[in-house]
This record gives structure tokens, C-alpha cells and sequence, in this order.
């Protein structure tokens, strides 16, 4: 596997993290660049984190991996999609919502969450006797461009829409818990 491989692979991970980053950006109520960084941060560490996990874990794990991994992606993205949802429509506290403030618990939560993937790639990095070094920098440095472009991106959009921000977002976030459920189990 040649770097422009490890490039379209660390793009194809990195979809889910920029996703839910589009979600957190659509939630800013101003702009912040600090915050952008923070998100961008989290989502590259995690990504770039998975791969070197599978890549120990070793192809004996990879059934075990594989047979939950999609539950646990589904479970963590309703809970933060539907905790935005909640937040926003039940409790009445947007202004919780709609801040700048890095919610490390949540970031945390949605960086593992979307990178239950690069897992699995690890495991298969590993197979193909892939420089892992190389490949966790590509892919790590990918997520955290393309994370930090879905924030600025859902701010622009956010802004347009942000009386109703968190529940689009919350939405979006459960809709790929449920894409990401449904393609392992079909």
C-alpha cells in the first residue's frame, strides 16, 4: 500500500469525524478558532490512535472486534445526537448548547465514536505490512484538516439555522450511528 493509498483511506476514515465536527460546528454560536483546534485535535488523535490499537491487536482479534464494534459507533453517536436533541428541546437551554465551551467528556465520546473504524484498519494495516508510523501521521494529520474544515463549515451553516442548530445536528449524529449499525448488519 503506497502513501496515495494511505491517503484515500485516511480520507475515507476521516468522514465520520468530519461529520460529527460539522455537527459541533453547527452548534458555535461564534466563531473560535481555539475551538476549532481542540475538535480538529481530538478527532486526528483518535484516528490516528485506532490504527496503531489494531495494528497490536492483531488478526486473531479482528472477529471479536468486528462482531460489536458497529454497536458500540451506534450507542455512542445516538447518545450524544439524542443528548443535543434533549438538551435543546426538553430542557430549553440552548444557550448550554449553542457555546464555544469545549465539552471534553462529549469530544471525547464523539472521537472514539467515529473512529471505531480505523480499528478494524489498523488490523488490516498490519496484514499488509503497512509502515504504521506513516500511516497513522497520514491519517491522524487528514482527520484533524478535514475535522477542522467541518467545523468551519457547519458554523457558515449554523449561523444561517441556529435556532434549530442542536437538533440538526443530534439528527445528523444519530443518522450515522443508524448507517453505521445498518452496514454491518446487512
Amino acid at each position: 500500500m503506497g502513501v496515495a493509498e494511505i491517503i484515500l483511506l485516511a480520507v475515507g476514515l476521516s468522514m465520520d469525524a468530519f461529520t460529527a465536527a460539522l455537527c459541533k460546528g453547527i452548534a458555535m454560536k461564534k466563531w473560535n478558532a481555539g475551538y476549532t483546534v481542540i475538535i480538529g485535535g481530538f478527532f486526528g488523535a483518535a484516528q490516528a490512535l485506532m490504527p496503531v490499537i489494531g495494528w497490536f491487536l492483531g488478526s486473531n482479534m479482528k472477529e471479536y472486534i468486528s462482531a460489536f464494534d458497529h454497536w458500540i459507533a451506534f450507542l455512542l453517536l445516538g447518545y450524544i445526537g439524542g443528548k443535543m436533541i434533549y438538551d435543546e428541546l426538553i430542557e430549553k437551554k440552548p444557550e448550554v448548547i449553542l457555546t464555544n465551551n469545549a465539552d471534553i467528556k462529549e469530544i471525547l465520546i464523539l472521537s472514539a465514536a467515529t473512529s471505531i473504524d480505523a480499528l478494524a484498519a489498523g488490523i488490516t494495516l498490519a496484514f499488509l505490512n503497512v509502515n504504521i508510523v506513516m500511516a497513522v501521521i497520514i491519517i491522524g494529520c487528514t482527520t484533524f484538516m478535514l475535522s477542522c474544515v467541518g467545523v468551519c463549515t457547519g458554523y457558515l451553516f449554523g449561523s444561517k439555522f441556529e435556532k434549530h442548530s442542536s437538533v440538526i445536528g443530534g439528527s445528523i449524529l444519530i443518522l450515522i450511528g443508524i448507517k453505521i449499525l445498518i452496514e454491518h448488519l446487512i
